[in-house]
């Protein structure tokens, strides 16, 4: 696994024989997204726990949030410099972007959603629900509507880590903020904690994880506009769990994986029928991850105290 996001010149990393062994070909399906001479890279690393990558192709940089640390960082993609986007930053956890552009971000400590307006203000989507405050809302994307679907579990309120230690006042659950009044409707309950959440290419299934269950699971929902039903279990991720979700225009599933240990830990990659065709290992626990790049092709990996990347013959959902 190469470590150096540009050549140093100098033989401080052992090299990496293509195709790289970290990228395992478990069924052949999986065999046309792997890139043979292409190899995970570690871009940046020294943090406490890293999550919420999100892309920003207009300026070429990662942004994305290292929980406990109260800070989130941004990468060039020119230069491969690591700087400073925001700190402190209420222990941002899950970001994206709205279909303006603008940044979204989950917040432990005000137990809320914000979107970062053009001019750098930040402005409160949503912090509660029928009169009560949120949890700590923890990942979230956007459907083509403009509706903005996050989900809520209790991580950020359970210890003084990566927040404030705080009794819940909602069960856990998936919201679904519409883009027109901002009326606010909990749309999946009755998970232990739901966590990473995605959709399908055609936005007509929600996928979700659970990771409050051992092992974790990935659920999937029926999606008519905004209401969502038939929930069933899709991926059954023993030994460890997930975390962060992404679909490719191909309907495949990328999973993070963590919790299961050396061949195991990193990035899970699904059929839509729910068969597990290949993997991406990683040194470490894999907690989220994204689609970026000129074309959509290079995956970033947030595991653990790293950042990661690897380039692949696929494109991820906008």
């Amino acid at each position: 696994m190469a470590v150096d996001a540009e050549p140093s010149g100098r033989w401080t990393d052992p090299p990496v024989r293509y195709p790289d062994p970290a990228v395992r070909v478990l069924d052949p399906r999986f065999a046309r997204y792997r890139i043979v001479s292409a190899a995970v890279e570690r871009l940046a690393t020294g943090f406490r726990w890293v999550e919420g990558p999100v892309w920003f192709g207009d300026q070429r940089t990662l942004v994305w949030s290292d929980v406990p640390g109260n800070t989130m960082w941004r990468w060039d993609e020119i230069s491969g410099a690591v700087s400073t986007f925001r700190s402190p930053s209420n222990f941002s956890n899950g970001n994206t972007r709205d279909h303006q552009g603008r940044l979204l971000t989950c917040e432990h400590l005000g137990r809320r959603v914000t979107r970062t307006e053009y001019d750098g203000s930040v402005s409160v989507v949503v912090d509660s629900f029928e009169g009560r405050r949120l949890n700590s809302p923890n990942d979230l994307v956007t459907a083509s509507d403009g509706a903005i679907w996050f989900s809520d579990p209790t991580y950020g309120i359970v210890y003084d880590y990566e927040g404030d230690r705080a009794d819940p006042e909602l069960p856990t659950a998936v919201y679904r903020v519409a883009p027109d009044s901002g009326a606010v409707t909990a749309v999946v309950t009755g998970l232990v904690q739901p966590n990473g959440l995605c959709f399908s290419p055609d936005e007509r299934l929600l996928y979700v994880v659970d990771s409050g269950t051992s092992p974790g699971s990935i659920h999937v929902f029926d999606v008519e506009g905004a209401t969502v039903g038939n929930g069933r279990v899709f991926a059954d991720m023993s030994p460890g769990s997930s975390d962060g979700i992404r679909c490719d225009t191909d309907g495949n599933l990328w999973a993070s994986a963590a919790g299961g240990g050396d061949g195991y830990d990193g990035v899970h990659v699904f059929d839509p029928d729910g068969t597990l065709i290949g993997q991406i290992l990683l040194p470490e626990q894999c907690a989220n991850l994204t689609f970026g790049g000129r074309k959509r092709n290079r995956l970033f990996m947030a595991a653990s105290q790293s950042i990661y990347s690897l380039y692949v013959d696929a494109s991820g959902c906008v």
